[in-house]
């Protein structure tokens, strides 16, 4: 707020997630947009190399793979940095450099933001305990090996400010105090916790289902709460059974749209399975589409059998048989969409689907290359998070709502623990078979 240098200041995180919290706390302290330049690191990176690919050493290809090499482009951005080709656009196009979450950077990531700092007065913000990111052949950097030993530490924050500003601090002294528990490989006691943490008792039953049901339901304390249901980490699936269970929840999608792509990489518009592959992918989006109920609608009426008028749906999904084109299968999707009781829970990749059947229907890019030009474009830009998101750690880390619900607390690590416990502003709801939480 007291930035006030003509230059803007350049934020970085990790996640989509997170540039998205930031810009709602700048938001809410009135920041000018025009004094910050918002991003994540890797999409930081891209976007350099992409701007100078041959000075980075790289093939501009590789940007725009339907895998990008992230560890080739951390690479590049690194030795165009280290190189000092571009320090001088640096320094005039920025005041200063700041990096929020930075024990999740990994070590050509943290080579990225060193070398950066040669350049630009930089600060670098993290908590070791929140540590939970892994990139696949790139390890995070050691916090006292690399991170300490580049960017001395200065200061600890020893109130939690979140909590206090929401009138919970109760809950973040609490919290303050839990942390240090698994500092120490202690349990957390859950029985000791104050009235705003809400303990759900899980028995490996049947009943177990209902009860994180009616946790993931929980209601947030005024009209325009949050609430953030954290899932297993391991099964976007599960999360996505949530979502769709749960009146009002979105799922916050990891930003590779995996499905996105894979539906646009698999259909084959003369394929005698089609029409099947789009309403199957509809019904991972959208609840109420009867996957197997429309199929066999949709035989009876080509076959001449039916007793009654064909539904929107059923009557698009026709069209798609008779025309095969992508415009049709647009059509279709809206169609289902628009069908009574369907609810989208997927709203991320439904619209990412939709823009890319546009924009691959004018011509000139196949539907694969369109979703996969949408999912790069995706991880340069801030998406707005639904009033109840259901995710995992990994997805929701650096995001705050008023509630945070934990579905299976037992389950995480010391690191995971603390980031979904930490994630409820003013109320917190766990689940788990036992009152004692080790962070495993």
């Amino acid at each position: 707020m007291r930035h006030g240098q003509s230059k803007p200041i350049l934020l970085l995180t990790h996640t989509n997630a997170g540039v998205a919290a930031l810009r709602k706390r700048l938001e809410h302290a009135r920041v000018d947009p025009s004094r910050y330049r918002l991003g994540t690191v890797d999409g930081w990176a891209m976007k350099l190399v992409a701007t100078f690919p041959a000075r980075a050493g790289i093939d501009p290809a590789l940007l725009a793979a339907l895998r990008p090499d992230y560890n080739a482009i951390r690479e590049a951005a690194a030795r165009l940095l280290a190189g000092g080709h571009v320090g001088d656009v640096l320094a005039s196009s920025y005041a200063r450099l700041w990096v929020d979450e930075y024990q999740d950077c990994s070590v050509r990531q943290h080579a990225i933001i060193q070398a950066a700092s040669a350049f630009l007065p930089t600060c670098v913000v993290g908590d070791p305990l929140q540590a939970i990111f892994g990139f696949g052949g790139d390890p995070l950097a050691s916090w006292q090996d690399d991170v300490c030993r580049h960017f001395p530490r200065l200061f600890t924050l020893d109130r939690p400010w979140r909590w206090i500003n929401a009138g919970a601090e109760v809950l973040g002294q609490w919290l303050l105090q839990a942390r240090q528990v698994l500092l120490n490989r202690q349990p957390i006691n859950l029985a000791s916790a104050p009235p705003a943490v809400q303990w759900v008792q899980l028995d490996g039953s049947a009943g177990d289902h209902a009860r994180l049901l009616q946790a993931a339901g929980t209601a947030a304390p005024h009209r325009d709460g949050t609430v953030l249901v954290i899932g297993d980490s391991t099964s976007p699936q599960s999360q996505q059974r949530m979502a769709s269970l749960v009146p009002g929840a979105v799922t916050v999608e990891a930003v590779d749209l995996r499905d996105l792509v894979d539906f646009a990489t698999g259909l084959q518009l003369a394929a005698p399975e089609a029409l099947r592959r789009v309403v199957e992918f509809c019904g991972r989006l959208m609840t109420g589409v009867g996957v197997a109920a429309l199929l066999e609608r949709v035989e009876i009426l080509r076959r001449g059998t039916a007793r009654r008028e064909p539904s929107l749906a059923e009557a698009a999904a026709l069209a798609f048989e008779a025309e095969r084109s992508l415009p049709a299968v647009k059509r279709l999707i809206e169609a289902v969409r628009q069908q009574p009781g369907t609810r989208v829970f997927r709203p991320i990749v439904l619209r990412a689907c939709l823009t890319a059947l546009d924009t691959s229907s004018t011509g000139g890019t196949t539907l694969q290359e369109a979703a996969i030009r949408i999912r790069e474009q995706g991880r340069m830009q801030a998406r707005a998070l639904p009033r109840r998101a259901v995710g995992s750690t990994l997805l929701l880390k650096g995001l705050e709502a008023h509630v945070a619900v934990v579905l299976a607390a037992d389950t995480l690590n010391a690191s995971n623990l603390y980031v979904a416990l930490t994630r409820g502003s003013t109320q917190l709801v766990v689940c788990s078979r036992t009152p004692q939480l080790l962070g495993r």
